[in-house]
């Protein structure tokens, strides 16, 4: 993916790409669901990888408000970068691309995709709120959205708001991703941790 075309401000998905163009080629993800999408570099990556050689449907979840960590005034220029990569990507994708935009806290959007009862997901990327319980609760609402075989990935397992030796538990993923792994274990397999992502198969409803 050619970075020049788009407007991409931070760069804290590329050093994955190799791990994710294995993935995406072997597994060929139609229906995917991205929790937390900034500015959409992830999201562009996964249009045109996955666009390539099939039509996919692609879910976005992301208030655009950013959390703790960010600076709230910035996010109305972050969605409107979001927007146009999304759009640049999809105008080239040599596939159909059915794109839906869900601009709400995770929680209640995953509840509406669980309640019209759709077809569960090939691939759910958790990249939203770095908080635990937030991790925790997207973690399981996203199992119940995946397909049996799908592909559930985590970004920022080793993220911590705090300096080392300061570390605070609710401000860190790992917490809750280490107990939805250690919870749901008769009912997923863990893939590989390279770098700082963690990447789990469902196998079982």
């Amino acid at each position: 993916m050619s970075s020049e075309e788009y407007e991409f401000t931070t760069d804290w998905f590329s050093r994955f790409a190799g791990v994710w163009s294995q993935l995406l080629a072997r597994e060929k993800p139609a229906r995917i669901l991205e929790i937390g999408s900034y500015e959409g570099r992830a999201t562009c990556f996964l249009i045109e990888s996955c666009a390539a050689d099939r039509p996919i449907e692609v879910h976005c979840v992301d208030t655009w408000s950013g959390g703790v960590e960010h600076d709230s005034g910035a996010m109305p220029l972050v969605e409107g970068r979001f927007d146009r990569n999304v759009a640049k990507a999809m105008a080239k994708a040599a596939n159909a691309v059915l794109f839906h935009k869900h601009k709400s806290l995770s929680a209640p959007a995953l509840v509406k995709l669980l309640s019209e009862g759709s077809e569960r997901f090939d691939l759910i990327y958790i990249d939203g709120s770095h908080q635990a319980p937030d991790v925790l609760t997207d973690a399981v609402l996203a199992f119940m959205l995946l397909k049996v075989g799908g592909l559930l990935i985590f970004d920022d397992y080793l993220w911590s708001m705090e300096g080392q030796g300061r570390q605070d538990a609710y401000n860190m993923p790992k917490p809750a991703i280490d107990a939805f792994v250690n919870l749901f274990q008769r009912k997923l397999g863990v893939l590989g941790a390279p770098l700082y992502q963690l990447y789990t198969r469902k196998t079982a409803s």
